[in-house]
């Protein structure tokens, strides 16, 4: 993998993940950075209309893109720019008034023991370090359905029909979701990848034609008495 490029590679075997494979760190002399990736925000929590409006705000514009350079380095602002703006309209924690309840303690002190015994047996290899990982593994999946069962009794145990809240539970326990149509060709129904992608190409074939002569001399006309006026 590492013998078609030509600048320096040093591989290291990391042990920190949860994964029972030891993955392989690939630090490089390029000027991305793999080691630090940047935080990914929660969009599920995202203003997308404060970031439309930070996006507006910060955008840089540089209509002076005579060379590649310029355009790297105004492609390099607009991404920073989008980065800076979905920071902004991200909150970094878990409002006060979000409903969501926090793992109890004690299953969180034992995921916490389970991911360090873990890291532990990849580096040892001892059979009786992963024993006791699957044994914690199981007893967590135990706990945490138990712990989400009762949240959902205790859901069920506040509704009431006065405040609509049961309607709207209902509502949602009940919505069906609308299923993806098939994609049907002339030959039928398109069920495999390749299948699919040959009935998409001859859908887009027509769309995208070369245009023989693309001069139409009413239309520059009327965009050029607009630009006169």
């Amino acid at each position: 993998m590492t013998k078609s490029l030509s600048f320096p590679m040093y591989l290291t075997s990391c042990s920190a993940l949860k994964s029972d494979h030891l993955p392989v760190v690939i630090d490089t002399a390029c000027r991305s950075s793999f080691l630090n990736p940047p935080d990914r925000p929660d969009f599920r929590r995202t203003d997308w209309a404060s970031f439309q409006t930070q996006l507006e705000e910060l955008s840089p514009f540089d209509s002076e893109l005579h060379n590649e350079m310029a355009i790297d380095t105004c492609v390099g602002n607009f991404s920073g720019t989008v980065l800076k703006a979905l920071a902004a309209s991200s909150p970094k924690r878990r409002p006060r008034d979000d409903t969501m309840s926090a793992l109890p303690a004690g299953i969180q002190d034992e995921i916490r023991l389970k991911n360090r015994l873990r890291r532990q047996s990849q580096i040892t290899r001892d059979p009786a370090l992963k024993a006791e990982v699957n044994r914690l593994h199981r007893s967590v999946t135990l706990r945490f359905n138990k712990w989400r069962n009762d949240q959902w009794s205790a859901t069920l145990e506040s509704l009431d029909p006065e405040d609509q809240s049961l309607w709207r539970i209902t509502k949602r326990v009940m919505r069906v979701p609308t299923p993806s149509p098939h994609l049907v060709t002339p030959r039928g129904i398109a069920l495999s990848d390749s299948e699919k992608a040959e009935a998409l190409a001859v859908n887009l074939e027509p769309q995208f034609l070369p245009v023989t002569d693309p001069s139409f001399p009413a239309f520059i006309e009327t965009v050029d008495v607009a630009l006169r006026s």
